[in-house]
C-alpha cells in the first residue's frame, strides 16, 4: 500500500506541474509567439508578431541595425532600427591582410559593415522604404532571395555576402519567412542608401 500511495503521489506531483507550466505559459504574449504557429491562416497582426520575435532572436539587428554609444556602451539606434549601414559613416582604414583567407576578418565599429577575403559588404536596409530598402520587393522576391542567396532572388543576380547568414535563413519555413516580411514591411520607411559592395581588387586599393 505504501508503494502504490508513492506511486499515486509521484503521478499528482507530475500532473500539477504539468497543469502549472501550461497555464504559466499561456499567459505570456511573447512566448505565444515564439511557438510554431498552426495550420490555421495568421492574421497580419500575429504575422508581424511573430516576424519581430523571429527577427529579434535571430540576431539581425546585430548588422542590420546602427548603433548609438552612450552611457551604457553601444546600443541600438531606436530611430533607425534595421536601416542597414548608415551611408556616409567613415569606416575605419582596412587592413589588407584581412582580405586574405586565413586573417581576421573585419568590422566597422557598430558591426554594419565588414571585411574579408569577398571584399567590403554593407548591412542591408530592410525597411520598407520603396528607393532604398525593401518596400518595393514583393513577397516572393524576399522569400527567393533568402532562399537563393542571390541579390532580389534573380539568377543572374550578384550573391549575397558574408556575414549574411542566408544559408540558414533560408531553411526556416514558407510562414516564417513570411512572418519576416510581414513584420519588416511594418516598420517606419528610413531613407538610407547603402554603398555597394566593394570587390577585393578595389578594397584593396584603400587599405592601409
Amino acid at each position: 500500500m505504501k508503494k502504490k500511495g508513492m506511486l499515486y503521489g509521484i503521478i499528482g506531483l507530475l500532473a500539477g506541474t504539468a497543469v502549472f507550466f501550461t497555464v504559466g505559459c499561456g499567459t505570456q504574449a511573447e512566448k505565444k509567439a515564439a511557438t510554431v504557429p498552426s495550420s490555421k491562416e495568421l492574421t497580419t497582426g500575429e504575422l508581424v508578431t511573430r516576424g519581430k520575435y523571429l527577427v529579434t532572436i535571430g540576431g539581425c539587428h546585430d548588422c542590420h541595425s546602427p548603433k548609438k554609444f552612450g552611457p551604457k556602451g553601444m546600443e541600438l539606434d531606436e530611430e533607425h532600427l534595421l536601416s542597414g549601414h548608415p551611408a556616409g559613416s567613415p569606416l575605419p582604414p582596412v587592413d589588407p591582410r584581412a582580405l586574405k583567407p586565413g586573417h581576421w576578418l573585419l568590422f566597422a565599429g557598430d558591426i554594419t559593415a565588414a571585411v574579408g577575403p569577398w571584399g567590403i559588404s554593407y548591412a542591408a536596409n530592410l525597411t520598407p522604404d520603396s528607393t532604398t530598402g525593401i518596400g518595393a520587393w514583393s513577397e516572393t522576391t524576399f522569400v527567393k532571395t533568402l532562399r537563393t542567396g542571390k541579390h532580389l532572388g534573380q539568377e543572374g543576380g550578384r550573391p549575397i555576402l558574408p556575414p549574411m547568414p542566408w544559408k540558414m535563413i533560408g531553411q526556416m519555413t514558407d510562414e516564417d519567412l513570411k512572418a519576416v516580411y510581414t513584420y519588416l514591411q511594418s516598420l517606419p520607411p528610413v531613407k538610407n542608401p547603402v554603398p555597394a559592395p566593394v570587390p577585393p581588387t578595389e578594397a584593396a586599393k584603400i587599405a592601409r
